[in-house]
């Protein structure tokens, strides 16, 4: 069968025919054992899917989504949800699948869910129940897939997830600092399914159902596999080399400027100049010979046209080379134009068929419409499960941006095109929520996606979508050709909120801020009505450097928008605050951008309790410049434009003690880089400096954030460890308020939420209050 002849008009979701278990019907939840099998009827799965979370019926877990789509196609779909990989056993517990293994890490990239941007391991699991952790093991889809095939060695196994999407190919390791191969080498894999995989899953489900092998299935979009050769041009197919940058010449050594070159018999370049001008053209002796009519090349045909990269070993040793890896896959991510890529490793190659076509509205409204129980399965009998609770009242809005944020992943895995749901679809399912979810109070707690408000936004021209190699649409400035009208997402948030029980409907998905300020009546929408006291948004930093290595807009668009968000604010007659979340030590930072930053910090009264530094996730732009030095955004030649990147742990550490400028543990830090940058006029008591001369006692001084302290040894039981002893004596806590020189008298830190003023504190809030029964925490 021939690669990659995917069809102009892919055949929509709901118009397979459905395999013969259809007869069985649907589930009220999936199957997580042998019981809840025969109480189906079922004598065996068809489809088994193997995930690092625990199972949660929802449209936002990915078990869910596609258990819930291969059942609609009439097949028998378990789940096997954070099994022990220890050993086979827990592999075997649903019995041996008719069709294939499918098999993920989960929601998140299992390294990034247990290791923090500073490789400590996290004390929890926002995905498994009671937020323990260790339920899942570093590199979760290598290691569940060698499982399933040490249960069963002939059963096709399928990766899927985000982990997989950013692993297909060779790419760089963050946890181990060096280049890695495709996440298919090293998995006991037959196929790798990246981005959203609905469309994929379900061609291979039923060809695989009709007899197909899995080794033939190759034309599928969204896909990756290994071979050993390219396919012939008989076939149709043309390899575009791109397995080098720009190559030196031959170079001409330097002539002595003070010698008569022209006398010299031994100047090979005045040779080649007397030679060139005593050359005659051979074909004035040749009457007979016919003129040469050059033609410009036909265009190619993309759909079987396949670009090669460098080869593993290749980009694992040369970084320029990495750098222009990274650059090709990015440029070859529009389903509209995109084209193959393979990659060598070793005697095999991986072979990466384009990205999936984008799912239409009635295709979202089908995926989002399938009867999930929005719930975890009963057998975590009621565990928190702290990932649920966060969504526990959510509705998703849309899928896919078009921002292109270099250090993000959705871009890579789930595309730029936005995949829109419909209003009435959309309202439907705020509606079951309010009827049939337990805690319901009449607060939708996120009406989004992955951004606030891309919702209905695209192209105004389709061809031109079609044929855009843009990385983003609004970066450096919006595009001309993309429509920026918020009216369908104003008229949502107007049919919402009117929706009979609902009594408030708040936005808590990131605002792309440069576009609301397109429609300033979105901005009065949102903020007079969508607000619940702040409203968060990522400027990421204040400086031009590292805002141009991750593509965001400057400062200005920020500040028109709080301007507009203040404005009406005071109109709606509320108090409202806007939350924004800076970046420490990403690629292009230097330290003086830091120090600007912490400075603007300072001036717009922000302090931030909780810090982000740069995490460098698999495949995205920004971790190439990391490992590189490269900028992937330009053209990338061994000449090219270098990135100064902070790698160390003391330049990382200080990056973000900047953020944290207000914390008296950083200031001997702080002092010391001031000082060594030459700007010691910021040290000092003013208005317009940074920190504080040091003084004596400032080592008391304890900066108390609003954070919910740990109580009832929580934190031990996520860490599986025993609770401390109670009746132990508690450490001795350094209080502010008494510090040793006078002049720091009543200079107490205050406690402040990031862009939050600090709470009043009147003498009646310093009085003991008496005991009692504590107050129940609401949820």
């Amino acid at each position: 069968m021939p690669l990659n002849t995917a069809p102009n008009a892919p055949a929509a979701l709901y118009d397979y025919p459905h395999y013969w278990a259809e007869c069985y019907g649907t589930s009220e939840y999936l199957p997580m054992s042998r019981a809840e099998m025969d109480a189906l009827g079922w004598d065996s799965c068809d489809i088994i899917i193997v995930t690092g979370d625990a199972y949660v019926d929802h449209p936002s877990f990915g078990m869910a989504v596609i258990g819930r789509v291969l059942e609609a196609q009439g097949f028998r779909v378990g789940i096997i949800a954070q099994p022990d990989w220890q050993s086979k056993d827990a592999f075997m517990a649903l019995g041996e699948p008719n069709l294939f293994f499918g098999v993920a890490a989960g929601n998140m990239d299992s390294m990034i869910n247990r290791y923090t941007a500073d490789r400590k391991t996290r004390s929890d699991d926002a995905y498994t129940p009671g937020g323990m952790a260790g339920k899942r093991p570093d590199r979760a889809s290598l290691v569940y897939s060698q499982r399933c095939k040490e249960a069963y060695p002939h059963v096709p196994i399928i990766l899927g997830g985000i982990e997989a999407s950013l692993r297909r190919i060779a790419h760089f390791d963050y946890w181990q600092e060096k280049v890695r191969r495709s996440i298919l080498m090293d998995a006991s894999a037959d196929l790798l399914l990246y981005g959203n995989a609905e469309r994929a899953v379900i061609e291979i489900a039923h060809r695989l159902s009709r007899g197909e092998t899995v080794d033939s299935i190759t034309d599928v979009r969204g896909t990756a596999f290994i071979r050993r050769d390219t396919p012939p041009e008989s076939e149709g197919w043309l390899e575009i080399d791109s397995t080098r940058v720009d190559q030196p010449g031959k170079i001409d050594r330097i002539i002595n400027p003070y010698l008569n070159t022209t006398d010299m018999d031994e100047c090979e370049v005045e040779k080649r100049n007397q030679q060139w001008l005593e050359y005659e053209d051979p074909r004035i002796k040749r009457p007979g010979e016919q003129k040469l009519h050059f033609h410009p090349r036909a265009r190619l045909d993309r759909n079987r046209t396949v670009i090669r990269l460098p080869s593993f070993e290749k980009v694992s040793k040369d970084k320029v080379l990495y750098a222009h890896a990274n650059r090709v896959l990015h440029l070859e991510t529009n389903p509209g134009n995109a084209r193959a890529l393979v990659q060598k490793h070793g005697s095999q190659d991986i072979w990466i068929n384009p990205p999936p076509f984008p799912l239409s509205t009635p295709e979202m409204d089908y995926v989002f419409g399938l009867p999930y129980a929005r719930l975890p399965h009963p057998a975590y009998k009621g565990e928190r499960i702290p990932a649920y609770e966060m969504i526990r009242f959510s509705v998703n809005i849309m899928r896919g941006c078009f921002g292109g944020c270099t250090f993000c992943s959705i871009t890579e895995h789930e595309g730029r095109i936005i995949q829109n749901r419909s209003q009435e679809s959309i309202l439907h399912e705020i509606e079951e929520m309010r009827d049939k979810v337990p805690g319901f109070t009449g607060v939708v707690s996120d009406l989004g996606g992955p951004t606030a408000n891309m919702y209905r936004l695209a192209c105004k021209d389709p061809k031109v979508e079609a044929s855009c190699r843009k990385p983003s649409c609004v970066y450096p400035g919006i595009c001309q050709n993309l429509n920026t009208d918020h009216a369908a997402l104003k008229s949502l948030y107007r049919a919402a909120r009117n929706l009979p029980g609902v009594k408030k409907v708040l936005i808590g998905s990131g605002l792309r801020y440069d576009l609301a300020v397109r429609d300033p009546e979105y901005v009065k929408e949102l903020v007079t009505h969508h607000v619940g006291g702040y409203l968060k948004i990522a400027p990421e930093h204040t400086e031009d450097a590292p805002l141009s290595k991750m593509m965001k807009p400057g400062i200005g668009a920020y500040d028109e928008f709080k301007r507009l968000f203040e404005k009406y604010t005071k109109e709606a007659g509320k108090e409202q605050y806007l939350i924004p979340y800076f970046i420490a030590a990403h690629p292009g930072t230097s330290d003086e951008d830091m120090l600007n930053l912490a400075l603007w910090l300072k001036k717009n009264g922000f302090r931030a309790d909780q810090v982000q530094a740069f995490y460098p996730s698999p495949m995205a732009s920004a971790t190439t410049m990391y490992h590189t030095e490269k900028n992937p955004l330009h053209q990338v030649t061994y000449k090219s434009e270098k990135v100064q990147t902070a790698k160390s742990p003391e330049q990382r550490k200080l990056h973000k003690a900047f953020l944290r400028w207000h914390d008296p543990k950083n200031w001997p830090l702080l002092r010391k880089a001031i000082a060594d940058m030459g700007r010691q006029e910021l040290i000092g008591d003013g208005p317009n400096q940074l920190i504080p001369h040091y003084q004596k006692g400032e080592e008391d001084l304890v900066y108390e954030a609003h954070r919910r302290k740990n109580k009832g040894g929580e934190h031990q039981k996520r860490m599986g460890k025993p609770a401390h002893n109670a009746s132990a004596k508690p450490a001795t806590k350094a209080t502010s308020g008494k510090p040793a020189n006078k002049q720091q008298a009543g200079k107490k830190m205050l406690t402040q939420h990031t862009g939050l003023p600090p709470k009043p504190r009147t003498e009646a809030s310093n009085k003991p209050k008496p005991a009692g029964k504590p107050k129940q925490r609401r949820t």
